[in-house]
């Protein structure tokens, strides 16, 4: 089970990313650090939200914490 939740943790952030452009248009050199911080804080989430309950709780923790962990690493990163 812990295993498939890391795993579910891992796609979520992965789904995340593709929300994210990486075009360089516009003068934005800060965009990788921007996209960085929104998947790294997704990941940190998702692991803390792995660490609490048992069952469908935990799945729900860890969505919680993914999707609180990469909007603050967004803010943290992004400007």
């Amino acid at each position: 089970m812990k295993n498939y939740t890391i795993t579910l943790a891992l796609a979520a952030c992965l789904a995340l990313s593709g929300c994210q452009t990486a075009s360089m248009t516009g003068g934005r050199t800060g965009e990788f650090g921007c996209i960085a911080g929104t998947v790294g804080g997704a990941v940190v989430g998702g692991l803390a939200g792995a660490t609490i309950g048992s069952g469908t709780g935990q799945l729900w923790a860890v969505g919680g914490g993914a999707v609180l962990g990469s909007a603050a690493g967004s803010a943290l990163t992004c400007t």
